[in-house]
């Protein structure tokens, strides 16, 4: 399944994430795909808010990844910008992979791509103007309830 949305500012890239947000059950792989400033970190804002986290969301690029709580899931965000070869995030990424309680958000997945699976949702986030962005979400058809109602 790939549908494609365009947004005319960041709120509205938080709000379609969101959306997807609610719909998640948990163990579902969300890969980012964007080049610097594409909206990655603002997306999993939303995705955070969806799942019903409060934690204050940020780009895990010199920590490499953080943990957001919400009312039944975690949400595991990954940005692997900094790393030439996967190392031990590979023993990382993998122990939460599939874990029914945890959502796993990738940024730069490129490194660890033999380690994530087939079955994810990708967000291709393109910058179209200073806020506007237009995403391409696809998915495998046992994924399609993340993307069926936007």
């Amino acid at each position: 399944m790939k549908k494609q949305i365009n947004t005319d500012k960041p709120e509205q890239t938080e709000q379609l994430a969101e959306k997807i947000g609610h719909a998640l059950r948990g163990g579902e792989v969300v890969e980012l795909v964007s080049d610097l400033g594409g909206g990655k970190t603002t997306f999993t804002r939303g995705l955070a808010r969806g799942i019903g986290s409060a934690d204050r969301v940020a780009s895990p690029t010199f920590v490499i990844s953080k943990i957001y709580k919400g009312k039944s899931l975690e949400l595991h965000h990954f940005d692997f910008y900094r790393l030439a070869d996967a190392g031990l995030m590979e023993y990382e990424l993998h122990d939460v992979l599939g874990d029914s309680g945890i959502v796993v958000v990738v940024e730069w997945g490129d490194v660890l791509a033999h380690v994530l699976p087939d079955d994810r949702l990708t967000i291709h986030l393109k910058r179209t103007g200073d806020d506007s962005r237009e995403l391409v979400l696809s998915c495998p058809e046992t994924l399609h309830y993340l993307v069926e109602n936007l």
